[in-house]
């Protein structure tokens, strides 16, 4: 039997920070005061009646052009508000509203319960998108290429650049928007469900105990709650700016079973290839280069692929992949631009130390 183990917050995301909430009642002097504690951060200030329900949002060029109109310092918040401030309600296309948020520059999303309450914010400088999928990362390998490292600590919690590996991943999964966030473990699994004993903004991490190996995609049997129709498996050990965004709109744009992610390989032959028909020579092709996509180790399929795996049963990806090419089903692949490196050896932990590092020092 598996076991889950939940870092979570609640709805759309955590309770909403006191400071960004403001009385529509309180006068324009105590807004000012609360954007001025705000200086360095999201200066967005929501302004809620007695009973909580959003009234408008006050940035400081709000209260400015109220001062300039006019307004008394003790006028009411009320009056200096943005009335028809975007918001997601509930049952809204999360991921259609936050896109518009950004194209309209919105810097902070409220979202509101049924009743028109500010349950939650949702700030976009974290929180670049909302991809409507799951995610399943696989952290139950033993790492055996990398002892004497992962003698005493999973490979998935190896420092790169100061940062564990699966945290790179983790944290690009929420900033897309990704709520649910599944961690299959096995291997030294007590030290990865610590890690993420503590919640994490605007999402849930569950770490699901594997009894035993079950492979790339057998341990998807485990996985309880899937509620997106996207599913996207990734291993836990790649640094990757594979675009997640533009992958889910690829595998949604084709009508795909699955997708897989490719990365481009070349295979240069250093010697002259013989063509030919039977022994009879043909042709030669001199040092000829191949040019080939691999796979990358993360796939996005609909939620009934996975919820086909047999419970218990040993799967791995390539084995899924030929059921679904024999069946008939669509499989694609996206190609990966830009960083790829799939940490299994010492030399890939060196370069990723030292790719990581670097891009530290840039920033």
């Amino acid at each position: 039997m598996s076991r889950i183990n939940t870092s979570a917050g609640a709805g759309e995301g955590p309770a909403p920070d006191p400071r960004h909430i403001i009385a529509a009642d309180a006068p324009l002097r105590k807004a000012f005061e609360m954007l001025n504690a705000l200086s360095g951060g999201n200066m967005t200030l929501f302004a809620v009646d007695a009973s909580g329900h959003l009234a408008g949002s006050l940035t400081d060029g709000d209260l400015r052009r109220a001062v300039i109109a006019g307004l008394p310092l003790d006028a009411p918040v009320d009056r200096a508000c943005h009335k028809e401030c975007l918001a997601l309600p509930p049952g809204a296309d999360r991921y259609e509203v936050i896109r518009r948020a950004r194209r309209l520059g919105i810097s902070m999303l409220p979202a509101t319960d049924r009743e028109g309450r500010v349950a939650s914010l949702i700030d976009l400088r974290r929180v670049r998108n909302a991809l409507p999928i799951d995610a399943v990362l696989m952290a139950g390998g033993r790492g055996e290429r990398l002892r004497p490292l992962t003698d005493t600590c999973p490979k998935p919690l190896l420092e790169v650049g100061g940062k564990a590996i699966i945290d790179y991943n983790v944290d690009e999964l929420l900033a897309n928007g990704v709520r649910h966030i599944y961690v299959t473990v096995n291997y030294l699994h007590e030290q990865i469900e610590r890690h993420f004993a503590d919640p994490r903004f605007e999402g849930r991490v569950s770490c699901v105990l594997e009894p035993r190996r079950l492979g790339t995609m057998g341990s998807l049997s485990l996985i309880p709650g899937l509620t997106e129709e996207t599913v996207l498996v990734m291993n836990s050990d790649l640094l990757t700016t594979l675009d997640f965004e533009k992958m889910f709109l690829a595998h949604a744009a084709a009508g795909a079973e699955l997708t897989m992610a490719a990365v481009p390989y070349t295979v240069s032959v250093p010697f002259a290839i013989i063509e030919a028909e039977g022994r009879r020579i043909t042709g030669l092709t001199e040092k000829p280069t191949y040019n080939y996509f691999a796979n990358a180790g993360v796939y996005m399929m609909r939620r009934e692929v996975a919820r086909s795996i047999p419970a218990g049963e040993y799967l791995d990806a390539p084995d899924l992949v030929d059921s679904l090419i024999r069946r008939g089903r669509r499989v694609d692949y996206f190609p990966v631009e830009g960083t790829w490196v799939d940490i299994g050896s010492p030399d890939d932990f060196r370069y990723a130390n030292e790719l990581m590092t670097a891009g530290a020092r840039r920033r």
